[in-house]
């Protein structure tokens, strides 16, 4: 009995957190601040305009889900909401985590207000978020807002005072997109409907306890705001406001609210929620550890789970790449932001939501096949080939790969709108050619040519990994040839990246360290677009004279201080790398392949440290969070693991945050990943249930049939 009182005591002070509640460890308002200071920045502001610092919302979400309840502190402004504003517009139903959404906004009033003036001022003393809940006062019109939410469906609580009259606010001429068209309308007593058309056409049908007696359309200056007035709206109970949403048709949007939210209270949703949450953040549990490490944790890890998002209702249907309304064997889900999230959020769906990432690769398929042949990209680059290799190799296997396949064959060989930029540039000579100028401003439009060139062999050697699964030996050869494309816009004489004219000489005014937004780089400097090539390491090492040339190049790279460049969407340096945008997130890892891996390790804890809670308030991130990129970052990081090249089944492995860490994986498999020394940042030994490991790569199989990983340090 001793014994096992020790054990408990031991568990307690280790900060077991299999014990309690994992969304407990969750906040969902980390992210939406912004960096203001120079030692946050690297730089001194002088811009108006706010600087990056994750860029998400705080509102209620189920993972993956078609809505998202959160509050509209300011539109066109990132996710919609600052933590640093001070007054609330409304509550939106959709959003990316960056841009876009926030479709249909929702505020509720009392008294008076305009088409111009509703917005309310509130308090974060009076302001709580939890996943699958949000909560605030709205101190304009005294009353208290309790959000949650559902996969398609959204539930307003609102608090008034006793006798206060009660108004709902829908403003339909607002939302993060531009909004062309809009319509709302009585349905009945307790009822009422309408749509938005902006970003997609989203439909929806609410239902109130309280009767309806109209909808007005206050109008000022331009300015449209709706209201629904309510017959009986002086009674004390909370108004509540039912919200069943979808992009197919008003009448799917009413089948989603009875399906999900019918004869539901507030409550019990909102349970729903946390449970559902709970589960899937409780599939790795995490041990030992400091408190902060374990909410940082669990706050990325919900926040990597979050996009893409839902669109097809429950009968199945949605609304396709032709604007048809179709039914599928499938969940219908919105692209994954590709240029991003491929390098590992992407993996980790997969590996905690394989059927989600499935669908989402047969959903990428679907568009593919009705948009002119090529599977999606985004942004400027490519990228779906790594995710579906990426996933199809770790044993995500319910799609189509032939389908797939034929989309990102056209990708690579067949020039075209909808594929690859440049393609015909590069099948030509093997690197894309930019234009030879002179003081190019930070955010001038070019062909950001060093760092296609360079995605793009990537993306020809995950082709190829594809190629090879489906026995298409030629086009394999040829994208295996093709994937050493990168080293053809090394210059060796400065050891960096870097343009080539139209003649193939290079680009004279190289200014390594300076900024571009799309000038040779994208959204990078020469500095953090070094040694991608995650395919071969070790003929990047190969390039330089020696290991020892490619030590002291990093090495320069984590010294050489920024020189006070002021871009927003770069923040959070260590010397010259800037952690607050992906292109350079491979880097720190290249020591492994120069026999440094501390060096990795002591950039890596750095990293993990400094850039997660960053600013005033310490809800900030270095950067754009891009739909959980960077918060997928940290999970890896944090257990040991990282998707180095993610178009590859291993993973890099890195020194845990934690000493023990509990991976259960959708069939019920429990992998326990362990780290043993006191000291943290050189490796001796990678073992597999005690087998020793050979170089530093685990292999998926491994991860997910192992009993025990143990990795240790000196």
């Amino acid at each position: 009995m001793k014994r096992v009182f020790f054990s408990l005591f031991l568990a307690c002070l280790a900060g077991l957190s299999s014990g309690q509640q994992l969304t407990g460890y969750v906040n969902p308002l980390l992210g939406t601040a912004t960096l203001w200071e120079p030692e946050d920045l690297g730089y001194v502001r002088t811009w108006k305009q706010r600087t990056w610092g994750a860029e998400v919302f705080p509102g209620s979400s189920l993972p993956n889900a078609m809505v998202q309840c959160t509050p509209v502190t300011m539109y066109h402004s990132g996710a919609g909401y600052q933590y640093e504003d001070q007054t609330i517009l409304g509550f939106g139903h959709t959003a990316k985590g960056h841009w876009g959404g926030l479709h249909v906004p929702f505020l509720p009033a009392t008294g008076r207000f305009g088409a111009n003036d509703y917005a309310s001022a509130y308090s974060h003393a009076n302001e709580s978020a939890q996943p699958g809940y949000y909560q605030v006062y709205l101190e304009r019109y005294h009353v208290n807002a309790e959000l949650t939410t559902t996969l398609r469906c959204a539930f307003h609580r609102y608090t008034f005072r006793p006798d206060d009259e009660k108004f709902l606010l829908a403003d339909m001429t607002h939302s993060n997109n531009d909004v062309r068209d809009w319509s709302i309308q009585r349905e009945g007593e307790h009822a009422f409907s309408g749509s938005q058309n902006g970003e997609g056409r989203i439909f929806f049908y609410a239902t109130t306890n309280y009767a309806i007696r109209n909808i007005l359309n206050l109008q000022n200056r331009g300015d449209i705001l709706s209201v629904v007035c309510f017959d009986d709206s002086r009674r004390e109970l909370p108004l509540e406001v039912r919200v069943g949403f979808s992009f197919v048709s008003i009448d799917n949007a009413r089948m989603n609210l009875e399906a999900e939210m019918l004869n539901k209270s507030f409550n019990q949703v909102r349970t729903e929620a946390d449970q559902q949450w709970e589960a899937l953040l409780r599939r790795i549990q995490v041990q030992g550890g400091t408190e902060r490490q374990r909410r940082l944790f669990y706050s990325t890890l919900y926040r990597s789970l979050l996009w893409p998002s839902l669109r097809s209702d429950v009968n199945g249907q949605y609304r396709d790449a032709r604007d048809h309304v179709v039914s599928a064997d499938f969940n219908y889900y919105t692209d994954p932001s590709f240029w991003d999230d491929y390098r590992n959020k992407d993996i980790l769906l997969g590996l905690l939501r394989p059927d989600v990432m499935a669908d989402v690769i047969m959903s990428c398929i679907d568009r593919g096949e009705k948009r002119g042949g090529y599977f999606p990209t985004f942004f400027h680059g490519d990228h779906g080939a790594a995710v579906v290799a990426g996933n199809w190799l770790r044993g995500v296997r319910r799609f189509d790969m032939r389908r797939a396949y034929t989309l990102l064959y056209n990708n690579a060989f067949k020039p075209g709108p909808g594929g690859r930029p440049f393609l015909d540039e590069y099948l030509r000579r093997g690197w894309i050619a930019e234009k030879d100028t002179t003081n190019v401003p930070t955010q001038d439009e070019y062909k950001a040519a060093v760092t296609k060139t360079v995605e793009y062999a990537y993306d020809d050697y995950a082709t190829a990994l594809i190629a090879r699964e489906l026995r298409e030996k030629d086009a394999e050869r040829e994208l295996r040839l093709r994937s050493m494309n990168y080293k053809k816009l090394f210059d060796p004489s400065t050891g960096f990246w870097r343009g080539r004219i139209d003649d193939g000489s290079w680009i004279q005014d190289f200014r390594p360290y300076y900024p571009y937004f799309a000038y040779q780089y994208r959204e990078a400097n020469a500095w953090n677009s070094l040694f991608f090539a995650p395919h071969d390491p070790q003929g990047v090492v190969k390039l330089y004279p020696s290991k020892r040339a490619v030590e002291l190049k990093l090495d320069s790279l984590f010294s050489q201080p920024w020189r006070g460049y002021e871009v927003h969407n770069m923040t959070g340096f260590i010397g010259n790398y800037c952690h607050g945008n992906q292109p350079g997130h491979s880097i720190p890892y290249m020591y492994y392949f120069i026999d440094r891996q501390e060096k990795s390790q002591l950039i890596l804890d750095s990293i993990m440290n400094r850039f997660y809670d960053m600013g005033r308030h310490h809800l900030a991130y270095a950067g754009m969070d891009d739909a959980g990129e960077m918060s997928s970052w940290y999970v890896f990081n944090a257990i040991g693991l990282y998707t180095y090249s993610p178009a590859d089944p291993q993973y890099i492995v890195t020194v845990p945050l934690f000493p023990r860490i509990l991976f259960t994986f959708p069939d019920g498999h429990t992998t326990e990943i362990v780290h043993q020394g006191a000291a943290r940042h050189k490796i001796t030994r990678i073992s597999v249930d005690g087998r020793q490991l050979k170089g530093w790569f685990l292999q998926d199989k491994d991860l997910k049939r192992a009993k025990r990983i143990c990795i240790q340090t000196k």
